[in-house]
């Protein structure tokens, strides 16, 4: 057993895959007679020999080395396996999948303002697509010295030039400072253009990027939503108005602006109305003088003849 111990097939396979990875590189092991090669879904395979492209192997399955894969070789296509000696080489499993990264600025941009001298510090939070588009490039700059690449390496690289790039599109074409939000797209175009121009260095591509939101400081935030309140409200008639019902949904008080206005919109009610129901009674004079005086005295029944009292007994008529 021990002659043909060289004979016994291994597998050539991402034997640490995780979702996160970009690519793994089998290599430092002797491929020997009845290996095979397996490559699962969303996988290609490079084969390398001497740091240099092989072969790429791009559907999935399992393949056996020494007829699927050799003969397709550019240099080891003559190579045969004898009865105990097998080919070193290198493979490169290279995920295929578009990876999605969120990304945000680690310390606040000052972008160039007028009036602000330190320029305005400003945060911009958001996400980006990249995938591999180039394998030749991929190796050259960054296979050819690491063993595993993961998401979070392109995503350190990225965020180390995200700052130049917010503050380039930001600044050009006069965007408005306090309304950036609105220009994001436009923004977020300029930057995905540059940077895909350099990450394709290393064999990417950067298929999409985006601005989720931008923040400012404390103090600008609070600014903003106040010059958005007063021109909202427009003058200060209908900004009494908001505060009284305001203070109505929130059972207000007088002891404040919008309490006071309640009450005092209230009271005004209450006195127009007492106006209106006076107005509309008649007055007790104006009743007395509607009375008309007896003919005749009710006590002695001598002529009134139109008096206020009686001429004999004195009693009063009216």
């Amino acid at each position: 057993m021990g002659i043909f111990g060289g004979q016994f097939a291994n597998v050539v396979e991402w034997e640490e895959y995780r979702e996160d990875t970009i690519f793994w590189k089998w290599t430092n092991r002797e491929i020997k007679k009845g290996s095979r090669l397996i490559i699962k879904a969303g996988q290609d395979a490079i084969f390398m020999y001497n740091g240099k492209i092989e072969g790429i192997f791009k559907d999935e399955g399992s393949f056996d080395i020494e007829s699927d894969i050799i003969p397709f070789l550019s240099t080891l296509k003559g190579f045969k396996f004898g009865f105990n000696s097998g080919v070193r080489a290198e493979v490169l499993f290279v995920n295929t999948k578009e990876f999605l990264v969120k990304w945000g600025t680690k310390n606040p941009v000052s972008i160039p303002a007028p009036s602000l001298p330190g320029g305005m510090p400003i945060r911009a939070f958001g996400t980006f697509t990249f995938k591999v588009s180039d394998y030749i490039s991929l190796i050259d700059k960054v296979a050819g010295v690491k063993q595993i690449y993961n998401v979070e390496d392109v995503k350190e690289r990225v965020v180390t030039v995200l700052d130049q790039l917010l503050m380039k599109w930001i600044s050009k074409e006069g965007k408005d400072m306090f309304n950036l939000q609105a220009n994001a797209f436009d923004i977020a175009a300029g930057i995905k253009t540059d940077l895909d121009m350099q990450i394709s260095k290393i064999g990417l591509e950067i298929t999409d990027f985006n601005i989720s939101s931008f923040s400012y400081p404390d103090d600008v935030a609070k600014m903003q939503s106040k010059a958005a309140s007063q021109s909202m409200v427009g003058d200060m008639g209908r900004y009494g108005q908001m505060a009284m019902y305001d203070g109505m949904e929130k059972g207000g008080s007088s002891s404040n602006l919008a309490g006071d206005m309640v009450s005092m919109q209230m009271g005004m009610q209450m006195g127009q109305q007492m106006m209106n129901n006076l107005n509309k009674q008649p007055s007790g004079n104006a009743a007395d003088t509607s009375k008309t005086a007896p003919k005749f005295c009710p006590e002695c029944g001598t002529p009134a003849n139109g008096a206020k009292f009686c001429s004999n007994c004195g009693k009063k008529l009216i």
